[in-house]
């Protein structure tokens, strides 16, 4: 098994494109990057301990690769808005890639340069990738929240503008 970290704003948006998929093991919701040991979301979205909301990506490389991790991630954001994304404002909410080994670090790079030749965005592309630091779960009744509150996640999720977002950029 692998880790995959990605950030891509509200880290509750970013499950369920990866969750049904063959080979992932796990999904969880948390916090990395930041200087503060063991964030809470309290802390972590007042943008001041440097973390990202991300999720955490188990996987069986060999029944669902890396790149295609990378594709499904691409799709989730806005890859040229590094000031959080969608309604989600703030550094807590920027995109980025959180690389595990140096051959994620080369997928991630080559992917994300491949994006910024395609044309695709008139701006340029400025998720960051950046080495995995230490991964911090957030709180219990943030994991799998879409599945627990079903309401409020498809409501926050069509306020966000995320999904407009999608169907118009990709």
């Amino acid at each position: 098994m692998e880790k995959a970290t990605f950030a891509g704003g509200c880290f509750w948006c970013m499950v369920t494109p990866f969750e049904e998929q063959p080979g992932i093991e796990s999904i969880v919701s948390g916090y990395t990057g930041g200087h503060v040991d063991d964030p809470t979301y309290e802390q972590v979205k007042t943008g001041t301990t440097g973390h990202y909301e991300v999720v955490e990506i188990t996987f069986d490389p060999t029944l669902f690769v890396y790149e295609r991790l990378l594709e499904l991630y691409w799709i989730q954001t806005d890859p040229t808005d590094d000031g959080g994304q969608f309604q989600d404002r703030g550094s807590q909410y920027a995109p980025a890639i959180f690389y595990h080994t140096e051959e994620q670090r080369v997928k991630a790079e080559q992917s994300r340069d491949a994006l910024a030749a395609s044309g695709r965005f008139k701006q340029p592309i400025v998720t960051k990738i950046l080495p995995a630091d230490t991964f911090y779960p957030a709180e219990e009744y943030h994991q799998d929240f879409h599945k627990k509150n079903p309401a409020h996640y498809k409501e926050d999720r069509k306020k966000s503008g995320r999904d407009a977002f999608i169907e118009q950029a990709w």
